[in-house]
C-alpha cells in the first residue's frame, strides 16, 4: 500500500498575514457600515426636516446593509484608507449611488414610500461626504503622526511633480522620519505656492540665498534632497559648496517611478560621478548595430575596467560570437558571469591568452576569424611600468603590434585600439609606451586607408575613467573606509575624468566613425587619412585636490577636520597636468557628437614596422637601454620624469631620422 502524501501546512507567517488582512478588512466594513447608518437618517432628515430622525429605526440597519453590498462591485472594504486618493474617491462615489438606488428599493419592496423624490440623490450624497471625510480624516491623522515623529527636516530640490512624488513615496513609508520643510524647482514663476501643504520657496539657482535666509530666521532644513537626476556638474558643485557652509546634508533620492507602496525611502549620497560637468551625447545606436550585429567581435582585456565594459555594450548589439580573451582567468571568470547572466543567448568564447604570446594569437584568429577586434589589454598603472619596464613595453607596444598583426592576417575588417591622455607629451614610460602604439596604429591605418591593403585600425585616446581598477576615486574611498588620510600627490594636480560606460559608448561611437568612410570625403575623413586619431571629449580637467575635498564631504565629513590630506609628492613618471593634443595638434572637431581628432606626427609603415622588430629584440635581450634609445626615436616629445620630480629637458635623437 502506498504511503499517504503528507498533508501541506502554510507556512506560520503566511497564514498569520492572511489573519492579519482578514481583520482589516473586517474592521473597514464595520467602520463603513456604522458610518452608513449614520448616513441613512441624516439624509431621511435633510429629504424631510419634519418627519423625524429616527423613524422608522430600521433605516439604521438597512443603511449599513446596502452599503456593504453595494460596495462590493467596487472593492470598498479592501480599500487601504491611509493611502485613500482619486480613484478610491471614484470607488466611493459609485458605491453610494449604488447603495443609494439599493436603499430606495428596499423602502419601496417593504411598502413604505420615499419621504421626497430627490431622497435617494441626497442619500448619495450624504453617504459620500461621510465615507470621503472619515477617510481624508484617517490620512490627516496618518500624516500627523508622521509630522510629529520626524526626526529630520529636509529642502527638496527638483520639479514640482517630482516633489509630489517623493511626498507621496514618504506618505506610503510606515518609517519615515523626515518633515519637508520647503521646496525649491526649476520653474520661477512658482514661488509661494504650495504642494501637499509644503512651500515652494524658490528656485534652485537661488539654494545659496535661500539657505542664508532660512539660516537668519533659525529654520536651516537638515538636508537637501535632490530629486532630479539632471542636477550634476557645475550646477551641483554649487549646491554642494553652499551646503557645505552651513553644515548641511546632501542625498539624492533614489528613482522615483521605482518606488513601490510597500518601499521605505532610502536616500543615497551624491555620487561622486555626477560632478562631471558634461552634458549626455547622442550616440549612433544604429551605426553601432551595424557594426557589430551578426558578426564576430573580439575584445583583448575583456577583464579590464573597459574590456569588461565593452563587452557588456557590444553584447547588447547581438554579435554574432564574442571572443572574450583576458590573461587573468579570475577576471575572465567574472565578465563571462556577468555576459551570460545578462545576455545569455550571446555566442561567446572566454580564451585564456596573453596578448605577447604571438603563437596563441596567431591560432586564436586563425580560428574563429574575428571581424572587428576591439584592444584594450594594456598594463596601464604608471608607477608599475616604471618599476617593470620591459614587461610594460612588451604588453602596450608588443602586445598591440601582435594583436594587430595577427588580426590583418586573420582577415579582420578593423582594429580598435584603447590610447590614453598620457602618451601626449609622455612623461613615463607607461605614456611613452601607449604613444608607441599609436604610432604602429596610424601607420597600419595610413596604409589601409591609402589603398594599399590591409585592415583598419581606429585610435581612441581619452583620460581618467571614474571607478577603474587602481584609479583614485577608489583608491580614496579605501581611505575614507580606514579613517584617513587621503593622499595627494601634489596640490596642483589635475586630470581628466569621464564615467567607464560613457568612454566605451564613444569608443563604439569612434569604431563606427573610423569604419565608416563617406563617400565625399569629408574633413574627418581626410585628417583620418593623414594618421589622424580620435579623442574623447573629456570636458573640462579636475583638480585632485577638489576631488578629494568633494568626497569627503560627500561622506558626511569635513575635510582637514575629520579627515587628513596627506600630500605625497609626484611619483615617478607622473605629470600635474595630463593633455588630451600636443601642442601642435590642434584639437579639430568631428562630424561625430563627443568625439574630437588629433593629427599626431605620423610614421610610414615600413619604418614603424623595423623600429618595432628592433625594440622586440632588445626586449627579449632585456636591453634597457637600447630600449630607451628606440623610444626617445620613434617618441621625440618623450621627457622621461623618472624620479618623480619635475621632468628635466634631455636631448633626444633628431626626428627626421625616422622620417619616412
Amino acid at each position: 500500500m502506498p504511503p499517504s502524501a503528507p498533508s501541506f501546512k502554510p507556512p506560520a507567517a503566511s497564514t498569520s498575514h492572511t489573519s492579519m488582512r482578514a481583520r482589516r478588512i473586517a474592521l473597514n466594513v464595520a467602520l463603513d457600515g456604522v458610518v452608513s447608518a449614520a448616513a441613512a437618517p441624516v439624509a431621511r432628515w435633510l429629504a424631510d426636516p419634519a418627519g423625524g430622525w429616527l423613524h422608522p429605526l430600521w433605516f439604521i440597519a438597512g443603511g449599513g446593509i446596502t452599503l456593504l453590498v453595494g460596495g462590493l462591485p467596487f472593492r470598498v472594504p479592501q480599500q487601504y484608507w491611509r493611502f485613500s486618493g482619486v480613484a478610491d474617491l471614484f470607488n466611493i462615489a459609485c458605491a453610494s449611488v449604488l447603495s443609494a438606488l439599493l436603499f430606495a428599493g428596499l423602502l419601496h419592496v417593504a411598502g413604505y414610500p420615499l419621504p421626497t423624490p430627490t431622497f435617494p440623490i441626497i442619500h448619495a450624497l450624504v453617504l459620500l461626504v461621510f465615507l470621503g471625510s472619515v477617510r481624508m480624516m484617517w490620512r490627516l491623522a496618518a500624516r500627523r503622526k508622521s509630522t510629529a515623529l520626524a526626526s529630520q527636516r529636509i529642502l527638496l530640490l527638483g520639479a514640482d511633480h517630482e516633489a509630489d512624488l517623493f511626498i507621496r513615496a514618504m506618505e506610503r513609508d510606515s518609517e519615515n522620519s523626515r518633515s519637508v520643510v520647503g521646496i525649491l524647482t526649476g520653474g520661477s514663476q512658482q514661488a509661494g505656492r504650495r504642494i501637499h501643504d509644503c512651500p515652494i520657496l524658490g528656485t534652485i539657482s537661488e539654494t545659496p540665498a535661500i539657505l542664508e535666509r532660512l539660516f537668519a530666521a533659525g529654520k536651516l532644513p537638515d538636508a537637501l534632497v535632490l530629486t532630479a537626476s539632471e542636477i550634476k556638474g557645475r550646477e551641483l558643485a554649487r549646491i554642494l559648496e553652499a551646503a557645505r557652509v552651513y553644515d548641511v546634508d546632501v542625498q539624492r533620492t533614489p528613482s522615483l517611478t521605482a518606488l513601490q507602496p510597500a518601499d521605505r525611502v532610502e536616500l543615497r549620497p551624491i555620487a561622486i560621478e555626477d560632478l562631471l560637468n558634461r552634458p549626455p551625447v547622442a550616440l549612433d545606436s544604429q551605426g553601432m548595430a551595424r557594426l557589430i550585429c551578426g558578426r564576430i567581435i573580439a575584445v583583448t582585456g575583456a577583464g579590464g575596467s573597459i574590456g569588461s565594459e565593452l563587452a557588456r555594450q557590444i553584447a547588447s548589439f547581438q554579435p554574432a560570437v564574442l571572443l572574450l580573451i583576458e590573461s587573468s582567468e579570475y577576471a575572465l571568470w567574472q565578465i563571462n558571469l556577468d555576459i551570460s547572466e545578462r545576455f545569455g543567448d550571446v555566442t561567446r568564447h572566454q580564451i585564456v591568452a596573453d596578448v605577447r604570446d604571438r603563437r596563441r594569437m596567431a591560432e586564436i584568429f586563425g580560428k574563429y576569424r574575428p571581424q572587428i577586434v576591439f584592444h584594450a589589454a594594456a598594463l596601464k598603472h604608471v608607477p608599475i611600468v616604471e618599476d617593470n619596464p620591459i614587461e610594460g613595453i612588451l604588453t602596450n607596444v608588443i602586445g598591440t603590434r601582435i594583436v594587430a598583426d595577427e588580426a590583418d592576417r586573420a582577415g579582420a575588417q578593423a582594429m580598435v585600439m584603447i590610447s590614453t591622455d598620457k602618451a601626449v607629451n609622455p612623461s613615463s614610460l607607461m605614456g611613452a609606451s601607449k604613444r608607441c602604439a599609436e604610432v604602429y596604429g596610424q601607420a597600419l591605418d595610413m596604409r589601409a586607408r591609402a589603398g594599399q591593403g590591409g585592415m583598419r585600425c581606429v585610435t581612441v585616446r581619452f583620460g581618467n575613467v571614474l571607478g577603474s581598477t587602481g584609479s583614485v576615486v577608489p583608491l580614496f574611498r579605501r581611505q575614507l573606509e580606514h579613517g584617513g588620510p587621503l593622499t595627494v600627490t601634489h596640490p596642483d594636480m589635475t586630470r581628466y575624468f569621464m564615467t567607464v560606460p560613457e568612454a566605451v559608448g564613444l569608443v563604439l561611437q569612434a569604431a563606427v566613425r573610423g569604419t565608416h568612410e563617406r563617400a565625399e570625403h569629408d574633413a574627418t575623413d581626410r585628417r583620418l587619412k593623414q594618421g589622424g586619431i580620435f579623442v574623447l571629449d573629456m570636458g573640462d580637467p579636475v583638480r585632485i585636490m577638489d576631488l578629494a575635498f568633494q568626497m569627503i564631504r560627500l561622506a558626511g565629513l569635513r575635510p582637514e577636520t575629520d579627515i587628513e590630506i596627506r600630500f605625497t609628492g609626484l611619483r615617478p613618471g607622473e605629470k600635474l597636468f595630463e593633455e588630451l593634443f600636443h601642442g601642435r595638434e590642434a584639437p579639430v572637431p568631428t562630424d561625430a557628437p563627443g568625439l574630437r581628432i588629433a593629427s599626431p606626427r605620423t610614421v610610414d609603415f615600413r619604418v614603424a614596422r623595423l623600429a618595432m622588430d628592433e625594440l622586440e629584440m632588445a626586449c627579449r635581450a632585456n636591453d634597457l637601454g637600447a630600449i630607451m634609445t628606440i623610444l626617445y626615436r620613434l617618441v621625440p616629445e618623450f621627457l622621461h620624469n623618472r624620479d618623480g620630480g619635475l621632468p628635466v629637458a634631455v636631448s633626444h635623437p633628431d626626428p627626421e631620422m625616422i622620417a619616412p
